[in-house]
């Protein structure tokens, strides 16, 4: 067993160095899903720190691609050896979508770990227990959270709207400036939509949760209805990034887009500085990515090692803060001693810890998420 440590992440790096034990030709494998910049994260910022600490531990990454289909394929695979029955699975680590997380919990694929690393303690946001609906407490540790938001142009827009009756007064006096790409090319409009479900149809916690009622689905006619006449006043952008391209020309003010990508384009100078971001209320979804080790890992000991120094206070700070425009994994509080002044702000400046908690949602469980997504088709886009 993983023995939990109270010690900083510090203070473990100086004591592995001159008192670890020996892992002659050790492998840890590791496999992530996500798009390239994730698989190059860990390979190029946390392996080498983990190696950093155990110099005979060579850290083996490998990328499984975007979207739950990468995280379908480390499922798939553990499936395949859970199945064959033997005794000892050739990934060590993880990380995958929120969903996956949940169905590899399910399936029986995964080892309880959180309680036996320090930094389990750091995080308390309910994903951490729930992943759409199922039990996971215990068995996985957030990477980061993603978040959707409104960007607007303070230029034009001093007063951002704070709901989504705000935002509908405002379509209605500023015809087409707000722009989103409807549930095609990009998951920012398919958050915004299931926002604006949970806004007019069925809150965010009912339906992100066990268990499945499909008579709640027949109660959102109105909701689509009050869309459909939304979508007159809107202009529709061609995905995620067609959205901060036309926030960015000037063709729209405001759309919903994710926090990270906004962060990112904004450093890069892609968008001008007077685009800023706004929360509304009930709530947008984002989602985590999870680490997770498998329940027949060959070193579970270093899996467990691994994770606690990718969710250390320090390491999201500088990883998943300052490089990727990330929300931490573990509490803001926790990671806010580690940053500048200029790093924190940026994140949790127009966006607080306060809004994220009162208004930073999870997507709903599968059934109902399917059910917004076709009665979209059916009832709002024809």
């Amino acid at each position: 067993m993983f023995n939990k440590t109270k010690i900083s992440v510090l203070a473990v790096v100086c004591f592995t160095q001159f008192g670890a034990p020996a892992y002659a030709e050790t492998v840890l494998n590791v496999a992530t899903a996500g798009s390239q910049n994730m698989v190059d994260y860990v390979k190029t910022y946390l392996a080498p720190k983990f190696e950093a600490m155990y110099p005979d531990v060579k850290v083996n990454v490998v990328g499984t691609g975007p979207g739950d289909a990468g995280s379908h394929k480390i499922m798939e695979k553990l499936s395949a050896q859970q199945a064959s029955g033997i005794e000892v699975w050739d990934l060590d680590v993880a990380v995958v979508h929120q969903k996956i997380g949940g169905d590899m919990v399910q399936q029986g694929l995964l080892a309880a770990f959180r309680d036996d690393i320090s930094t389990g303690e750091l995080v308390t946001r309910d994903t951490a227990r729930n992943a759409l609906g199922t039990d996971v407490d215990g068995y996985v540790m957030p990477m980061f959270h993603s978040q959707t938001a409104l960007a607007y142009n303070s230029d034009f827009i001093t007063n951002p709207p704070s709901s989504y009756d705000e935002l509908v007064e405002w379509t209605q006096q500023n015809p087409k400036a707000f722009g989103y790409n409807g549930i095609k090319n990009g998951m920012s409009g398919v958050s915004f939509v299931t926002g604006w479900i949970y806004a007019y149809g069925t809150d965010a916690e009912r339906l992100s949760s066990a268990p499945y009622d499909q008579s709640l689905e027949a109660t959102w006619d109105d909701a689509f209805a009050k869309l459909k006449d939304f979508n007159n006043n809107v202009t529709f952008t061609p995905g995620n990034a067609g959205t901060l391209d036309m926030l960015s020309r000037g063709e729209i003010f405001m759309g919903p887009v994710w926090v990270d990508m906004f962060y990112s384009w904004q450093a890069d100078e892609k968008i001008p500085p007077s685009l800023k971001l706004a929360l509304i209320a009930p709530g947008m979804p984002g989602q985590p990515m999870y680490y997770v080790t498998p329940d027949k890992a060959k070193n579970p000991e270093l899996a467990r090692a691994f994770i606690e120094l990718a969710t250390s206070p320090a390491v999201q700070a500088e990883g998943i803060v300052k490089q990727f425009n990330w929300y931490p994994g573990i509490d803001a509080e926790f990671v806010q001693p580690e940053l500048d002044t200029e790093s924190w702000d940026k994140l949790f400046v127009e966006i607080t810890p306060e809004d994220l908690a009162n208004f930073g949602k999870s997507f709903p469980i599968t059934p109902y998420f399917d059910a917004i997504q076709e009665g979209y088709e059916r009832k709002v886009s024809n």
